[in-house]
């Protein structure tokens, strides 16, 4: 089976392709550096030819408001079209656990509107939510520092590893579409000050870390369950602990 995975050099990307080629599936990297581009069409045609399925973990390369609305939904709009004209099959997109309940933040409203997009398209279509990744509590801390303290929000989390989101969006895209959302997480479930505070420790990162009232996750106001998945979501099994003592 021919899979295209959009965004395929980044952090899941290369991941899922090396995952995907060990299954035995032909998996093709697409980005810029391959001379595919989402945003003007480049590449699209010839890289889809003979493809059944196309997985999209690209991300914007702005996070400014405006910007990643307009990447998320003028890169998602070519892709569906081209796919459509390739005759793809089956449209797989990673998405982010409580997108929907995170509307105060430009980012998710983005990523909403790409959902929206693909829903929209009649493309047979599986989106998968996944929790924050353990590899971005360091970059989720610099984006809420003041000076030497990071200001969080109250809330739980369950982050999970880069590498079991890359499994379970492969999975995902070797299997029927389900036309809905599939949710998947880690094993365990902490404060969000706690798992920042175990991040930044393992980095010997000094860092005062403090729960604020005022604070925002990505310029959204939290609840305690905002950031945690439903009772079906799929459990993988990487401890964050044992993965901090692996680095």
């Amino acid at each position: 089976m021919k899979v295209v995975v959009i965004g395929g050099t980044g952090l899941i990307g290369s991941h899922l392709v090396g995952k995907l080629d060990a299954d035995g599936h032909d998996a093709v990297a697409a980005a810029p550096s391959t001379g595919v581009n989402t945003l003007t069409g480049e590449g699209l045609a010839e890289v889809l030819e003979g493809a059944s399925v196309v997985v999209d973990v690209s991300n914007s390369p702005s996070f400014e408001d405006e910007a990643v609305m307009d990447f998320f939904r003028a890169s998602t709009a070519n892709l569906l079209k081209a796919e459509a004209d390739a005759g793809v099959q089956h449209h797989v997109a990673l998405s982010v656990v409580g997108t929907e309940r995170l509307q105060g933040s430009g980012y998710f409203r983005a990523k909403q509107a790409q959902e929206e997009l693909i829903k929209a398209s009649g493309m047979p279509y599986s989106i998968v939510h996944a929790t924050q990744f353990f590899e971005f509590a360091k970059g989720l801390a610099d984006g809420v520092t003041d000076g030497d303290t990071v200001r969080l929000p109250a809330g739980k989390i369950r982050p999970i590893v880069s590498d079991d989101v890359a499994a379970a969006v492969g999975r995902t895209a070797v299997g029927s579409p389900v036309n809905g959302v599939v949710e998947v997480a880690g094993p365990e479930t902490f404060e969000l000050e706690e798992f920042i505070r175990m991040g930044l420790a393992a980095k010997n990162d000094t860092r005062k870390i403090v729960t604020d009232p005022k604070a925002t996750y990505w310029g959204a106001e939290l609840q305690d369950a905002t950031l945690l998945p439903g009772p079906d979501a799929h459990i993988a099994e990487t401890r964050f602990s044992d993965w901090l003592a692996q680095q």
